[in-house]
């Protein structure tokens, strides 16, 4: 017994080291388990930390107790954009009125009606000072500073298609006219619109600047012609026919003493006098709608075109009557002069150019156009743009400054120049890739064809406002109605004009009024380089004072910084100097370099007495060789106008301040004693202070 109960106790002392063993063992293992759990938790944090903060994601909820309400009178938000640093929510309602409210409180700052129609987009500008907001129906912008509660820029387009448009004499202005009914006048330098006139009660059809550039003439289909002053802005005089006539075009003679539109109804042509108003002839002869007409630049011949196939010329001051007409295959669209005159363009509905010689009446060339002018289909076309015949022909022609080149577009999305001499297409200029218009598209999509019509057109679903959803099918119709339609602008260029300047043209386009224009870059263009004629041959020129030398090599090298450091190289006193030296077939690149220089230089001085060393070295040349430089001087005229503009509204803004130093300069010169003894008692005071 007692072996026995030994061996049990060897046995459990066998077990109780086991078991302690063991639980070692055991918290050996939590321990490792417990640093790997720690270790990937560390490992987590860090991921979680360097984790971007798109990968984070919150729970958001609403309290009853910050909820608002705008209370605009059923108004919706259309827009809203919120400023950060200074707390600022400003929102854009469907009735044309914005609201100003300050987070979190949303205190209503103050509240303003900007427009008739709906607030389409809004935004801030970094300081919170300036809001902006857009109105997409009529084609407003306005910039408004809500703490004086000042408009800082207000602009408003033509919210119809803009149809016609016009140049100013010196290139400076831009009159356009639109189906709204509306004149407006736009700088081309800013790109705003300055004027607006309201009187016309329907559709303008013609535009033209006097040559004096003094007034703007314009016809409408309301059956008038209104001359509007430029200087005073309001509408001086009002032509009308004998009997309610639509008008659907506009000329003014060179004299600037006649006027005449054609009749889109009546198929007549109204002569009025400028300077009485009355109506001095009523020309008859066409057989169909008068669509364009223009005055020869030199003498005082009309000439008019119509859709019954003929142009027509007419002499208005000596009344001779018509002249033979020049026929036409199909309807004639529009014409244009040469600016000598000898050359006449006319578009006709066949896609074609035809020249004529308005001298001797003979046909000198044509250019067809058709499939330079084809741009896209339309949504309700069933064949593809490139079997299209529709919309394949020029609506608006024009002669480049030189009359080497024409300029034509119609009913696409593209604008063609046409070299005249070669008869050859030289550049066509997309005005737009917005496909959310129409005529944009190329091919043919027959699953949008359906019995109903074009799955474009029709308004089964839409994104716009709940009251423009409402359907207002008869009873019964389960699937709306098919035949509400919604239509989308179509692509088109209604008038093209080139600038006196002969360095920018400008288009009418569905979307907008479009400026091409040459000044914002200059080229490398040399000519007559050799080996010698280098930037370093040109810099050591210079400073051995060989000023000449060196602006003739920097002009053929044609380098615009090197042109700038010749030219203000040169002393004030030498201008005249060099400026008789300079050879003239360097003359045209010098003056463009003035021209361009002058828009952005602070040396105003001493480029005009550049100018005037020029002109007076090289101006019978100048005189001779007018065609050419013509562009130039324009050029140069618009800078030099701009520069004046510039400084004359800065002299009036201190004029008082001006006068004011005047005044004291004058008091002190009389009153020298009194001067000194003030100037005494400031020292004075200056020592004590």
């Amino acid at each position: 017994d007692e072996d026995e109960d030994e061996e049990d106790g060897k046995k459990k002392q066998k077990q109780q080291k086991k078991k302690a063993s063991s639980g070692e063992e055991e918290e050996d293992e939590d321990e490792e388990v417990r640093s790997k759990l720690q270790q990937q938790q560390q490992e987590e944090a860090e991921a979680a930390a360097n984790a971007p903060a798109t990968h984070t994601s919150y729970r958001w909820w609403l309290d009853k107790s910050d909820k608002h309400y705008f209370l605009q009178n059923h108004a919706k938000v259309m827009c809203a954009a919120f400023h950060k640093k200074s707390n600022l929510l400003i929102v854009g309602f469907n009735s044309g009125v914005f609201g100003l409210y300050e987070l979190p409180e949303f205190n209503n700052i103050h509240t303003l009606s900007i427009s008739q129609k709906r607030v389409t987009a809004v935004a801030v500008n970094a300081t919170g000072e300036w809001l902006a907001f857009g109105c997409a129906k009529l084609g407003q912008l306005l910039v408004w500073e809500w703490q004086s509660e000042t408009y800082i820029l207000k602009q408003q387009g033509h919210f119809f298609d803009m149809n016609v448009l016009a140049y100013a004499p010196d290139g400076q202005l831009i009159a356009t006219g639109g189906d709204d009914g509306k004149v407006k006048l736009w700088n081309t330098m800013t790109g705003f619109c300055f004027v607006t006139f309201h009187e016309h009660k329907s559709g303008v059809t013609g535009v033209a600047f006097a040559q004096s550039g003094l007034a703007v003439v314009s016809s409408s289909l309301d059956g008038t012609v209104r001359a509007f002053d430029l200087t005073r802005y309001r509408n001086f005089r009002t032509f009308t026919g004998p009997h309610p006539a639509q008008l659907s075009c506009l000329a003014i003679d060179p004299s600037g003493e006649i006027v005449c539109a054609g009749s889109l109804d009546t198929f007549e042509v109204f002569v009025w006098s400028m300077q009485t108003g009355h109506l001095l002839e009523l020309l008859a002869g066409h057989t169909a709608p008068v669509c364009s007409m223009a005055f020869h630049p030199l003498r005082t011949m009309l000439v008019s075109c119509s859709w019954d196939h003929s142009v027509r010329f007419w002499d208005v001051f000596e009344s001779k009557g018509a002249i033979e007409p020049l026929g036409h295959n199909t309807d004639t669209i529009t014409l244009a002069y040469r600016p000598d005159g000898h050359e006449l363009a006319v578009a006709t509905l066949d896609g074609q150019i035809s020249f004529w010689d308005v001298t001797t009446s003979r046909l000198i060339g044509t250019i067809d156009g058709r499939k330079d002018i084809g741009g896209g289909r339309l949504s309700r076309d069933r064949v593809s743009a490139k079997n299209s015949a529709a919309g394949k022909c020029f609506t608006s022609l024009c002669y480049t400054a030189d009359g080497t080149c024409v300029l034509a577009g119609g009913l696409s999305k593209y604008v063609c120049i046409y070299e005249v001499a070669q008869r050859v297409l030289l550049k066509i200029f997309c005005i737009s890739n917005n496909m959310s218009m129409d005529g944009m598209l190329q091919f043919l999509n027959s699953k949008n064809m359906t019995e109903a019509g074009p799955l474009d057109e029709i308004n089964d679903h839409s994104d716009s406002d709940v009251e423009e959803r409402l359907d207002l099918s008869l009873p019964g119709v389960e699937k709306g109605d098919f035949s509400s339609r919604r239509t989308r602008p179509q692509i088109r260029t209604k008038c093209v004009q080139f600038s006196p300047t002969g360095r920018s043209w400008a288009a009418a386009t569905t979307e907008g009024l479009m400026v091409y224009s040459l000044d914002d870059s200059y080229t490398f263009d040399p000519f007559d380089l050799d080996l010698t004629v280098t930037p370093e041959n040109i810099v050591a020129t210079l400073e051995k004072r060989e000023f000449v030398k060196a602006l003739v090599m920097a002009c053929r090298l044609n380098e615009v910084s090197l042109v700038h450091r010749c030219l203000e190289s040169v002393p004030v006193e030498d201008v005249q100097l060099i400026a008789r030296s300079l050879p003239e077939v360097y003359l045209s690149k010098v003056l463009s370099f003035i021209a361009h220089r002058l828009e952005s230089t602070a040396h105003i001085e001493f480029y005009l007495i550049w100018c005037v060393d020029l002109f007076n070295a090289h101006g019978r040349y100048i005189k001779t060789q007018s065609a050419t430089f013509m562009p130039v001087l324009h050029s140069l005229q618009k800078s030099v106008m701009r520069q004046q503009a510039a400084i004359s509204k800065l002299g009036d803004a201190n004029k008082y301040a001006l006068r004011f130093l005047l005044q004291q300069i004058d008091y002190q010169q009389r009153h020298p004693t009194l001067a000194s003894i003030g100037s005494l008692e400031s020292t004075t005071a200056t020592t004590a202070s």
